[in-house]
């Protein structure tokens, strides 16, 4: 029975995961490209240009194309907590679930309500009432994210609970500090600003193609330059707001900081690995080498980590076999109060349905002393702890030399713009329109960074996988696995089907 659960809960975390990064490959380009119009439409405003207005109502077009597919696969995602993850959503649902409802009830009706004037109203609204719906449509569009990433920020770092042994929930106790935990504000300021990046990287490398093509080429060129500036903006943000979510991830989750860099012996002065090849047989405690190859940049790791060159950044073996000298109490350890916690409350249980109120209190009593190593009582061995190492790494690694490059594409960009040889830049249109992949594939590595580096947690120290999931037969899950791998690849098919036929039709249409 034990490998069946755990087959059930690898193919749960698989159709999460698809729908996640199916989700996120629309979820961005909505955020940044609806601000991207509210800049189009306020200039069109301002001047009056007619030319203007083509172009909002071109990228707007597109907008509504993206935002419409990506609504289809978020509302899937939210469906699935309760079908694959119904232990989570039971014992966590009073918390996870009060900022998903204000996304919804809030964020999505703003967005929604407003949708309509901004598509529909340009012959039906003043330009001042349209202009400000847009802006509505923008500001909506990303408190909806606000709302999602207090959710899964609070997944990341839990706050402002309490656990009820009683019901065996964990339930809110202090909504101020779900929704303004440091981890859930920098989750949110790094993912949306990432966002605006993308956008900014999808509008220039589209007016990159009319450029290399030949057509539009003025709007092509002021789309460019307006989406060149937000998107270097933004991508100084990310690199800010990544440092500080690096640094609250050194603090509240160590051992996913560890996987990132593949550090397994904690040190003095820690490098942070600029290169590197990972050997994919170390493991934690063992005499292997953690790399094949690799260059360092010393003690920068410490720096970014806790500010100081000289301090002492614990690695995987410290994490889960403990470390007295530095006062680190390992997984090991704590499964060990973790199972005391566990036993104790499985005991409260039973005495209170007996009526013995003495063993109840004492059972209660003991399981309080241990409650915070709840989760690791859950643990089959301490490695189980470790999260997939590698993964973790190279995502981490690939979106680090990405979010370096991006920021110099939309310098170059300015430069020749400025300069009025833009449409001769055939390489840097080029490397433009490449770079709209190359943007999508960034934000996939964040998430695989934030979700796979917190493995084996749903609910970080608290509650892990293997008892968040449902208990249903392995093959209910891989059917619907395979039934969404093929609706969600048939809807992004046809997203770009659309976009590419829009983009072929050009703001004429």
């Amino acid at each position: 029975m034990g490998d069946q659960i755990l087959t059930t809960v690898d193919w749960a975390r698989a159709q999460f995961a698809l729908t996640a990064m199916y989700h996120w490959i629309f979820v961005p380009l909505t955020l940044g490209l609806s601000f991207l119009i509210a800049f189009f439409e306020s200039i069109y405003v301002k001047t009056g240009n007619e030319e203007w207005k083509k172009l909002t109502k071109f990228w707007m077009t597109i907008f509504g194309i993206n935002f419409a597919i990506g609504v289809a696969t978020g509302i899937i995602m939210e469906f699935e907590f309760g079908t694959n993850w119904s232990n989570y959503s039971w014992m966590v649902g009073d918390i996870f679930g009060a900022p998903l409802a204000i996304e919804g009830i809030f964020a999505f009706f703003i967005e929604a309500t407003f949708f309509a004037v901004m598509f529909f109203g340009w012959q039906r609204a003043s330009k001042g009432f349209h202009l400000f719906s847009t802006w509505m449509v923008a500001v909506g569009s990303n408190l909806s994210a606000v709302w999602i990433l207090v959710a899964n920020g609070w997944m990341q770092y839990p706050a402002g609970m309490a656990f009820n042994p009683d019901k065996a929930r964990f339930e809110m106790q202090n909504f101020w500090e779900v929704a303004l935990s440091p981890v859930a504000v920098h989750k949110f300021t790094h993912t949306t600003s990432s966002a605006f990046l993308l956008a900014s990287l999808f509008v220039v490398g589209v007016s990159a193609l009319f450029l290399l093509q030949k057509r539009h080429q003025k709007m092509a060129k002021r789309s460019m330059v307006v989406a060149a500036v937000f998107g270097f903006i933004a991508s100084i943000f990310v690199a800010f707001t990544g440092d500080e979510a690096a640094f609250n991830v050194a603090h509240r989750q160590p051992m996913k900081l560890a996987a990132m860099e593949g550090l397994f012996v904690g040190q003095e002065k820690a490098p942070i690995i600029a290169m590197g090849i990972i050997n994919p047989n170390k493991k934690a405690g063992d005499n292997l080498p953690a790399f094949y190859q690799e260059t360092k940049i010393p003690g920068l790791l410490s720096l970014l980590a806790y500010r100081d060159f000289n301090s002492f950044v614990p690695g995987v073996n410290d994490l889960v076999f403990g470390n007295t000298e530095r006062n680190i109490i390992g997984a090991e350890q704590r499964m060990v109060t973790g199972k005391i916690a566990v036993a104790e409350l499985t005991r409260y249980k039973l005495a209170k349905k007996s009526g013995d109120e003495t063993a109840a209190a004492s059972a209660l009593a003991i399981f309080n002393q241990h409650k915070g190593d709840l989760g690791y009582g859950y643990l089959i061995s301490p490695t189980q702890a470790v999260p997939p190492v590698a993964a973790t790494f190279y995502s981490f690694h690939i979106m680090v030399v990405l979010g370096t490059m991006f920021p110099l594409i939309f310098l170059l960009v300015l430069y020749f713009a400025f300069k009025g040889t833009i449409e001769n830049q055939r390489w840097l249109n080029l490397i433009c329109l490449f770079s709209i992949f190359l943007g999508y594939v960034a934000q996939q590595a964040g998430w695989v960074v934030a979700e796979v580096g917190r493995q084996p947690w749903a609910i970080q120290g608290l509650l892990p996988v293997n008892v968040a999931n449902t208990n249903i037969a392995t093959s209910n899950v891989q059917i619907t696995f395979f039934i969404f791998l093929a609706i969600f690849t048939a809807l992004l098919l046809a997203e770009i089907r659309i976009i590419l036929k829009q983009i072929k039709t050009g703001p004429e249409a």
